[in-house]
């Protein structure tokens, strides 16, 4: 079942975007006018400091085409899009998770395209329809920040397994992020269903029992650990890198019992008046020059060959992949999570207005 759209906007979605853009230095919908060049709309739930090179990269090979990005949350740019599904505002979905666009595509919001050199991509990021929906770019996952220093001074153990942060020992000692609001935590629960089958439920158990708040940001948790505010931080992959060459004390933690991860995917959207454009920017995702953009954040890509471990970055990622259907994760995404709300909630932050 689907995650149904409200016809009234939330306090949470009038937000949405807005301040994202302007702390980007960019504007959310530039006229064509200003700049001369044909401007299409860019949905994306990239971290900020991906925003200005990936731009740059594109509109460097598409002189006559101009990025506007909106960029928020998964969470939040999912609820905007379903918002806006009699009425798009968005020509394109660059860097949004898979599991969120399966869900547009069953509604029937995706333009279906191949990009040029489409059929050269690893397979795990290629959709098998013809023509596909959606266009794989690179892998992100959930993995453990874990602050070395001050687990000597608390005499705590690294953990080596997801099932390890269940022993009394870490009680108190971690933080995650609240699936329902992060999609890294949905990353986290899934796998954990998905792969514990019957077991899962009783080791979420354990794991609240042990849990010191619940966040609403997938980054936050590591960026706790990394302060020593908690020792551990159920967190992305995509923050962690950067803190630990930063100078933060923490190890990057691949669990040995592997971990949920999603695809950061392309796709077009339904009723877009820019195609044409629409369409080149799909073809630029598929390229090595995109790849190597990717590649400065990311470990895994789609583009083959032999590509750089980003500094920070743990080795053995793609190693660490469990073995996951996305379609059964995007299918299950609103009964899992109202599920983990009733049990769990209690001890997530507060949300801010």
């Amino acid at each position: 079942m689907q995650p149904k759209a409200s016809s009234r906007p939330t306090r949470l979605m009038r937000r949405i975007g807005l301040a994202a853009l302007l702390c980007a230095g960019l504007s959310p919908f530039p006229a064509a006018a200003q700049t001369g060049r044909e401007t299409i709309t860019v949905y994306t739930t990239l971290e900020k400091e991906q925003l200005g090179p990936y731009k740059a990269a594109f509109e460097k090979a598409h002189p006559n085409v101009e990025i506007a990005w909106l960029r928020d949350s998964p969470g939040i740019v999912l609820a905007r899009l379903l918002a806006e599904k009699d009425n798009p505002k968005a020509d394109v979905l660059w860097g949004v998770p898979l599991m969120h666009l399966l869900s547009l595509e069953k509604l029937g919001m995706i333009e279906p395209y191949a990009p040029k050199d489409y059929a050269t991509l690893k397979a795990r990021f290629r959709d098998d329809k013809i023509p596909p929906a959606w266009t794989g770019m690179d892998t992100w996952m959930t993995l453990i920040c874990f602050n070395t220093v001050e687990a000597k001074k608390r005499n705590i153990p690294a953990p080596e397994s997801w099932a390890d942060l269940a022993k009394p020992v870490y009680k108190g000692q971690i933080t995650m992020p609240n699936p329902a609001s992060s999609h890294t935590g949905y990353m986290a629960i899934n796998h954990w269903s998905q792969s514990m089958g019957d077991k899962a439920q009783s080791f979420m158990d354990s794991l609240h029992d042990n849990m010191a708040l619940y966040t609403h940001s997938g980054s936050k948790p590591c960026k706790m650990a990394a302060t020593g505010e908690y020792v551990i931080g159920i967190s992305t992959d995509i923050t962690a890198p950067q803190l630990k060459v930063k100078g933060a004390p923490i190890e990057i933690i691949l669990p040995k019992d592997k971990t949920g991860w999603d695809i950061e995917a392309t796709a077009i959207m339904k009723g877009t008046k820019h195609l044409k454009a629409a369409q080149a920017l799909a073809d630029f995702s598929v390229t090595k020059a995109a790849a190597e953009q990717y590649n400065k954040f990311m470990a895994i890509v789609a583009y083959p060959g032999i590509f750089e471990t980003p500094r920070g970055y743990p080795a053995g990622a793609e190693a660490a992949m469990a073995d996951q259907n996305l379609t059964a994760s995007a299918d299950n995404r609103e009964a899992l999570t109202q599920d983990w709300v009733k049990r769990y909630d209690s001890k997530s932050e507060p949300k801010s207005n």
